[in-house]
């Protein structure tokens, strides 16, 4: 079993778009990961039935009780997030600034503050329109461990692959270089970068491949829209060439990319075209290696 990440520096370069391709090609012989937890879209593409869901708990919250309070004013003085709110002249917890630093309650003279497991948001499993397992999650609005998250979903997808003696994990990482990508990149055999040709989506690639450098990870690198800005094409490929990163492809800019989003498919079903038979070809390329 082979686990291939697919991630890109910056947002915006079609790696969701080229991960559910992939997730089309690969059919029934694959698990499929969305680890892009702070902005999930994958289920746009491959429709997931959401047969089984659990609430994620990480890190703690304050929660105060109404009837224990005092009024006395201390867990307010020592709360550096400023999370603590006075409502309706109660004292409350705003749970998005709370930190669960847990500062507030060892100060409550009266224990009326506790501790409690946060929930931070939802992971699934689905079964997909194309007959093959999605894992995936939404992180609540503006909660934290989004790298936790990540890796809950991973490690569920690595045990259905198991299970059910899959050859390859297919995994859409987040964008960037943060901890959700730290996350998706741990125990990674493979890692597909997918850029453009803008100032922003170089910078991006080289930022982010230094990242999977330290990994010491495999890397390959498709190029979306190749032909919009070709001096700056020229010059990824030249980066590619110097960084030994595997040239999977070069992908012509095509409307059809949206018209295939809107009705709810992948580019590889929804034409028949140059695009599908280069990604058929990336695909198989990434298969070999």
């Amino acid at each position: 079993m082979k686990e291939i990440v697919v991630i890109s520096g910056k947002g915006g370069t079609g790696k969701t778009s080229v991960t559910a391709s992939f997730a089309v090609l690969a059919a029934k012989n694959v698990v499929v990961a969305d680890c892009d937890v702070d902005a999930a879209d994958m289920h746009i593409l491959l429709k997931p039935d959401y047969a089984f869901s659990e609430d994620f708990y990480s890190g703690e919250i304050a929660i105060i009780d109404q009837n224990a309070c005092i009024s006395c004013n201390k867990c307010k003085e020592v709360c550096r997030f400023n999370a603590i709110p006075i409502i309706d002249n109660k004292y409350t917890i705003d749970e998005i600034s709370c930190e669960g630093c847990g500062y507030c309650a060892r100060v409550c003279p009266t224990n009326a503050i506790k501790m409690e497991e946060d929930n931070v948001g939802k992971w699934h499993i689905s079964e997909t329109r194309l007959g093959n397992t999605l894992v995936h999650a939404k992180l609540g609005i503006g909660a934290e461990n989004s790298g936790k998250l990540v890796a809950k979903v991973k490690n569920e997808a690595k045990r259905l692959a198991k299970e059910t003696e899959k050859d390859f994990i297919l995994i859409d990482g987040s964008p960037g270089i943060g901890c959700p990508v730290v996350s998706s990149l741990s125990g990674a055999n493979f890692v597909v970068l997918v850029t453009e040709p803008t100032v922003s989506g170089k910078h991006d690639l080289e930022r982010v491949y230094k990242l999977v450098k330290k990994f010491n990870i495999k890397a390959g690198c498709i190029i979306n829209k190749y032909d919009l800005n070709t001096d700056v094409t020229d010059s990824i490929e030249k980066f590619l060439q110097d960084e030994n990163i595997i040239h999977l492809a070069n992908l012509p800019y095509n409307e059809n990319f949206t018209k295939a989003m809107i009705e709810g498919k992948t580019i590889v079903e929804f034409e028949n075209s140059e695009i599908k038979q280069i990604l058929e070809n990336s695909w198989n390329l990434i298969k070999n290696i």
